[in-house]
């Protein structure tokens, strides 16, 4: 059996109300040389009896014990036999010529990866709108090229992390040993920077390929447990930037990020996990104040940012986090 042009990898957890139409999204496609790999991450709805209702030769079915969606998409990185990768969500969904138009641009242009806009969805209004965020304006001047992350140096944290907005060359993903952290939310976003910094050849698509869909269970619309990984996944990240060296190029616009997840998490994560998450970041700040680090945050954060990250590790409960940092 010769490999498909392009995998695409549809990981899935109770998505019984929207994954039939995130499938079909693919099978639709105006590209049609591609495997559609879909991990159903134990789902307790009908999702499973769903995907299993398609027939199609091209689709391959992942069942699994719930992983997360970290393991859900290294589990069928693992086994795609695409020459290049594509991942979407199961809320989301392509438009119909989504896979054409990136594989010819990143085939064209020879790259290791590309991304293309996004668009937002409103699941309750039906509304459909732009942010500048998923239009990439932040790389508008780059349009029609080539380039390499070492042309975007101050606007590396400005760019969208999201997975599901790029397509990547397999063999470079595995060049690079390119995989997911395990067991946490937001696993996008430390997979995004690796990915990029690693990258020599990237490339921007200025057309919305990809619908998202906002609704009340998505993972960026209800502050709720799921930000406690903010902090896990910001450490996740230093240690990507300390191990590859990219920490002291990066280091004044990185602390700043990783201090600012967990900052906003805090203040507007729903009241019963506030504490919770108060101590992890209490951890963390401890742990960096014992560390070679601990002048690098000092030095390089703005007022607001180092009053917080000060006072979380003066205080000794959340309370009296509150009014410390009032």
């Amino acid at each position: 059996m010769s490999s498909p042009r392009i995998s695409v990898i549809l990981p899935c957890y109770n998505e019984e109300s929207y994954i039939a139409n995130a499938i079909e999204s693919v099978l639709n496609q105006s590209f049609t040389d591609f495997e559609l790999i879909i991990v159903n991450d134990g789902s307790a709805d009908n999702t499973l009896s769903i995907i299993n209702g398609f027939e199609d030769s091209r689709i391959r079915v992942i069942d699994q014990e719930n992983l997360g969606p970290g393991a859900s998409r290294n589990n069928a990185m693992r086994i795609a036999r695409g020459e290049y990768m594509m991942f979407l969500d199961g809320d989301d969904w392509y438009r119909e010529d989504a896979l054409e138009i990136a594989y010819r641009e990143i085939t064209q242009k020879d790259c290791d990866l590309t991304f293309y806009q996004m668009i937002n969805y409103d699941d309750e209004t039906g509304d459909i709108y732009e942010n500048d965020w998923f239009n990439l304006t932040t790389l508008d001047e780059l349009d029609g090229k080539v380039f390499g992350p070492e042309e975007t140096p101050g606007s590396i944290f400005d760019l969208s992390v999201g997975v599901c907005q790029k397509i990547y060359k397999s063999s470079f993903l595995r060049k690079i040993n390119a995989e997911f952290p395990e067991g946490i939310f937001f696993e996008d976003m430390p997979f995004f920077y690796y990915v990029y910094l690693k990258a020599k050849r990237i490339s921007i698509i200025k057309e919305h390929l990809y619908f998202r869909r906002k609704h009340d269970a998505s993972i960026t619309h209800v502050v709720d447990g799921k930000f406690l990984d903010t902090v896990p996944a910001g450490q996740v990240l230093m240690r990507i930037f300390i191990e590859n060296e990219w920490y002291e190029m990066y280091k004044f616009d990185l602390l700043a990020y990783k201090i600012n997840g967990p900052r906003f998490a805090l203040r507007y994560i729903e009241e019963k996990y506030k504490i919770a998450l108060y101590e992890l970041i209490k951890k963390d700040y401890t742990e960096i104040k014992s560390s070679q680090y601990y002048s690098d945050f000092l030095e390089n954060l703005g007022p607001v940012k180092k009053k917080f990250f000060l006072d979380i590790i003066a205080s000794r409960n959340y309370q009296d986090f509150i009014k410390l940092n009032s």
